[in-house]
């Protein structure tokens, strides 16, 4: 509940016998411990008069459920899909302007060597 270690439980209860004392030691950890069952039957108490149990077991359902409409609803392939085609035209749109880009090169190069240019 506290998360309290082994060694942090001990430290506590050399400080509790010092401020304390030996005497009155057992009296203050009945006392602690006592305190201690009443906050959490006040807890549980709280817990079941608001519903909350159930209000978190229904949470945890409408989660559920979610989780797997949205597994059954995977867009994945449909996402694949649509890249391939994307994928391809742009392909088909670099090579056709590689291919243009080549011909207007051997254009001007052939347009120049023709008037007689020096081309280096």
């Amino acid at each position: 509940m506290f998360n309290i270690g082994a060694t942090e439980l001990i430290l506590l209860l050399l400080i509790a016998f010092v401020v304390v004392g030996p005497k009155d030691l057992p009296k203050i950890a009945r006392a602690l411990g006592r305190f201690v069952r009443y906050i959490r039957s006040m807890i549980e108490e709280v817990k079941r008069e608001t519903g909350f149990d159930e209000v978190a077991k229904d949470i945890k359902a409408v989660e559920k459920s979610v989780d797997e409409g949205v597994r059954s609803v995977d867009i994945r392939p449909q996402m694949q899909k649509t890249q391939l085609e994307i994928n391809k035209e742009l392909n088909s749109v670099k090579k056709e302007l590689s291919f243009k880009d080549f011909k207007n090169n051997a254009t001007n190069h052939s347009t120049n060597n023709h008037r007689g240019g020096n081309s280096v």
